[in-house]
C-alpha cells in the first residue's frame, strides 16, 4: 500500500488484540495512540494508515501483510478467476459482494476456488476422452506439468516461502566449515571429501546438455565448464544436500502428504536447492548484510559469492519468526513472459495462467541489461508494492547457442520501500503507482493501451466510427469486482 492508502482493517485488528490477550486501552498504549482511535478501527467506523500498519509491525514483530487486506491476496486472485470463468455464470460482480465474501469467509472462498479446480480438471479430462487426438497435448501438459509445479508452488506459498528446520541446518553446516572465513569452493569441495567424492570439470562436448550429473558408482560430482562459479559452489551444495539432510527433507516431504510422485520428486529438488542457498547465504550472516546494505543484491551477490539470480531469490525467504527480513516476491519470467519462476514471503497475487501484466517494469527490462529498474505497481484490489527487475544470463552459453537472458522481478509492499536503496531519490508520497493487473485476460481495468486479450466474463463493445488506443473495449457499468 502507498504510504498515504489507507486501509480498513477492523476484524483483523481485533484478531490479533485478542490473540495477544490486550485491551484496547493496553494496545492504544503500546502503540502511542488513543483507545477511541482503536475503537473506532476496531469498528471499521476509521481506516488504519500505512503509519499504524508500520507501528504494529515494530509494536509485535509480525508483517504488515499479515493485516492488511493483501493478506490472502493469492486467495482473492484465485476466488476472482474462478467467478469470471464463464461456466460458473455468476456474471460481473460488484467489488462489494467479492470483499464482503473474502473478509467474512475467506475458508468458504478456499472451498470454492478448489471446487473450481477440480471442475476445470474434470472439463479437461471429458475434452480428452471425446477427442483423445486434437486434446491430449493440452490435457498433458496441464495435468501432468502444472500440476505438480502448482503444488509445490502453493506449498511454498504457505510456508510463506521459508523453511525454518532446513534453513537452521544449512546455517550451521556453514559454520562448521566457516564459509565467512574460509574461500567456500575450497570448503565445499573439502566437505564432498568426506563422502569419499571428488568434483571434476568436464568439457561441455563431454557433458552434452547437462550441466551437472552425480556418477555414483564412481563417486565423481561432474559439472560442466560452462557453469560459472557461483553455479558450480551451488550444484555442491545440492549435493551435500542429498548426502547430510535426506532424513530432513524426507521428513519435510512426508509432511507435505502429496499423492503425486512427480509433486513428490519435485518438492525433493526443491528443498535440495534451498538448502544450498541457504548454505551460501547463511540466514543470520545474510539477513544483517541485507540490512546493512540495505538489501543491494548487486552488491551482495558480490559479498556472497553468487548471482544476481540466487541472491534475489533467497532475500524472498527471510521470514524466520524471531528474525524477519522485508517480505518480498520473486518471479523469473522470459521475453515472452513466462513464468518460470515465482515465490511470495508477503501475500503477492499470482495469476494461475496467462504470464504477466505487460505494464510491469519487469518486462522493459530487457531492454536495458543487467541494468535495475525501479518501479510502483498498483494491483486492482488497491495495495501497491515496490518493485526492481533486471535481466540475468543463464549459464550454457557458446557462440554457436547463446544463453538465454531472464529477467528477474523482486518486490513488496510499498510501505517497505525506504528499507531499499533502489528507493533513494524516489518521493513516495508523490509518485503515482502504475495500475497493473495479473494478466490481461484477468483485469478489467478499462482503456488501457497495452491490454493484449479481453477479459474474461466481460461482454465486449465496438464502436464503428471510433478507434481509441485500448484494441479491446467492454461494459463497465456494474462496476465490478477487481
Amino acid at each position: 500500500m502507498a504510504r498515504g492508502e489507507k486501509l480498513i482493517i477492523g476484524q483483523r485488528l481485533k484478531v490479533l488484540r485478542q490473540s495477544l490477550g490486550l485491551t484496547q486501552a493496553q494496545m492504544a498504549a503500546e502503540l502511542g495512540v488513543s483507545s477511541s482511535y482503536i475503537t473506532l478501527i476496531e469498528s471499521d467506523q476509521r481506516p488504519a494508515s500505512a503509519r499504524l500498519l508500520m507501528k504494529l509491525a515494530e509494536v509485535y514483530d509480525l508483517n504488515v501483510a499479515e493485516l492488511a487486506p493483501s493478506t490472502d491476496a493469492q486467495l482473492h486472485a484465485d476466488f476472482n478467476a474462478a467467478l469470471k470463468d464463464p461456466a460458473v455464470g455468476a456474471g460481473p460482480l460488484p467489488r462489494a459482494e467479492v470483499e464482503a465474501v473474502m473478509q467474512a469467509s475467506p475458508r468458504l472462498a478456499e472451498a470454492f476456488v478448489r471446487l473450481h479446480e477440480r471442475h476445470r480438471e474434470l472439463v479437461l479430462q471429458s475434452q480428452s476422452d471425446e477427442n483423445p487426438i486434437a486434446d491430449r497435448n493440452k490435457v498433458e501438459v496441464l495435468d501432468e506439468i502444472s500440476r505438480p509445479v502448482d503444488t509445490i508452488r502453493n506449498w511454498f506459498y504457505a510456508q510463506r516461502n521459508h523453511v525454518d528446520v532446513l534453513d537452521r541446518a544449512a546455517e550451521a553446516l556453514a559454520e562448521e566449515l566457516a564459509l565467512h572465513r574460509n574461500e567456500p569452493h575450497i570448503a565445499l569441495t573439502g566437505r564432498l571429501s568426506a563422502h569419499g567424492i571428488s568434483v571434476r570439470i568436464l568439457p561441455a562436448a563431454v557433458m552434452g546438455d547437462r550441466l551437472r550429473r552425480f556418477d555414483l558408482h564412481r563417486r565423481e560430482l561432474m559439472l560442466s565448464e560452462l557453469l560459472g562459479q557461483a553455479s558450480r559452489r551451488f550444484q555442491i551444495g545440492v549435493l551435500l544436500a542429498r548426502l547430510e539432510q535426506e532424513p530432513l527433507i524426507a521428513r519435510l516431504v512426508d509432511e507435505a502428504a502429496l499423492d503425486d510422485p512427480a509433486a513428490v520428486a519435485l518438492l525433493r529438488v526443491s528443498l535440495a536447492n534451498y538448502f544450498a542457498a541457504a548454505v551460501l547465504m547463511p540466514y543470520g550472516r545474510f539477513l544483517a548484510a541485507c540490512e546493512s546494505v540495505r538489501y543491494d543484491v548487486e552488491l551482495l551477490s558480490h559479498r556472497f559469492g553468487c548471482s544476481f539470480e540466487q541472491t534475489a531469490h533467497r532475500m524472498s525467504t527471510l521470514q524466520r519468526p524471531d528474525a524477519r527480513g522485508i517480505p518480498f516476491f520473486f518471479v523469473r519470467v522470459d521475453r515472452a513472459g513466462n513464468i518460470s519462476k515465482r515465490f511470495s514471503a508477503g501475500r503477492f497475487p499470482f495469476s494461475r495462467f496467462g504470464g504477466t501484466c505487460p505494464l510491469w517494469n519487469i518486462h522493459a527490462a530487457f531492454e536495458v541489461p543487467e541494468r535495475v529498474q525501479t518501479q510502483v505497481i498498483r494491483m486492482p484490489e488497491g495495495a501497491s508494492y515496490f518493485s526492481i527487475a533486471r535481466t540475468v544470463t543463464r549459464s550454457g552459453g557458446t557462440h554457436g547457442a547463446p544463453a538465454q537472458r531472464l529477467a528477474i522481478g523482486l518486490g513488496c509492499d510499498v510501505a517497505y520501500a525506504p528499507r531499499l536503496v533502489y528507493a533513494d531519490g524516489i518521493d513516495l508520497d508523490r509518485i503515482t503507482p502504475v495500475d497493473v493487473g495479473l494478466n490481461c485476460y484477468l483485469c478489467e481495468r478499462p482503456n488501457c493501451a497495452a491490454r493484449a486479450n479481453a477479459p474474461l466474463n466481460r461482454r465486449l463493445k465496438f464502436n464503428e466510427r471510433e478507434r481509441s488506443l485500448a484494441i479491446f473495449n467492454f461494459e463497465m457499468d456494474d462496476q465490478p469486482g477487481p
